[in-house]
């Protein structure tokens, strides 16, 4: 078969464009037909270019995956986001930070639905894509952990097993998010800074001394 054919618009795409425009399709086609429903070929047809083009940019699937999560990222600001982040542990600003968590974890559900559903997909199917994202999600849990920990120390903090604190933040926004942006429910009349205010009001309510 004769591979599709190239518009001059895409010849004049530079390297960089080129590979984003391929891990866009290649999102927006994982998050439709999953994984499994999904070739690199019709990845290729999708994007307008041989396979040879994708295999360029992507030697091997595990490599495309791994880029997913890093063009999401910078795509997101996540690294300027730790930063803040860190900047509200080391002031130990609780409510702010765990706002900013909260906040974080809503808006993703209503901006990007296709990654939420890619994401959906390889949890399912127990796809090498979770495995990967998983892995990557470790620092950053472990980050929160270790602040629970030391405003437990501090005596600021009930108690508690840290990482269920941890778990009690990131699944009341995450689970709203889900339902509301993701799935569409209407289940409650609350804007998403509403939902922020009251979760981490719950939350600190709960582990605060």
């Amino acid at each position: 078969m004769e591979p599709p054919a190239v518009s001059p618009t895409h010849k004049r795409m530079t390297g960089e464009d080129r590979r984003h425009q391929i891990l866009e399709v290649a999102i927006d086609l994982f998050s439709k037909r999953g994984f499994g429903g999904t070739t690199t070929k019709q990845i290729a047809e999708a994007a307008q270019v041989s396979e040879a083009i994708i295999f360029r940019h992507f030697a091997t699937k595990q490599d495309l995956y791994a880029a997913i999560l890093d063009f999401k990222a910078k795509e997101a600001g996540k690294d300027q986001w730790m930063e803040e982040l860190r900047d509200l542990a080391e002031q130990q600003d609780d409510a702010r930070l765990f706002r900013a968590v909260a906040s974080r974890m809503i808006k993703g559900y209503g901006a990007d639905k296709s990654f939420q559903r890619l994401i959906a997909y390889s949890a399912l199917d127990g796809h090498e894509f979770s495995k990967i994202l998983h892995s990557r999600a470790l620092p950053f849990h472990a980050f929160l952990c270790d602040y629970i920990i030391k405003r437990q120390k501090a005596g600021a903090f009930r108690e508690m097993e840290p990482g269920l604190v941890v778990f009690a933040l990131i699944s009341m926004p995450a689970h709203f998010g889900l339902l509301t942006k993701l799935y569409g429910f209407d289940l409650i009349k609350a804007t998403d800074e509403d939902a922020v205010d009251a979760f981490v009001e719950i939350l600190l309510n709960g582990i605060r001394i």
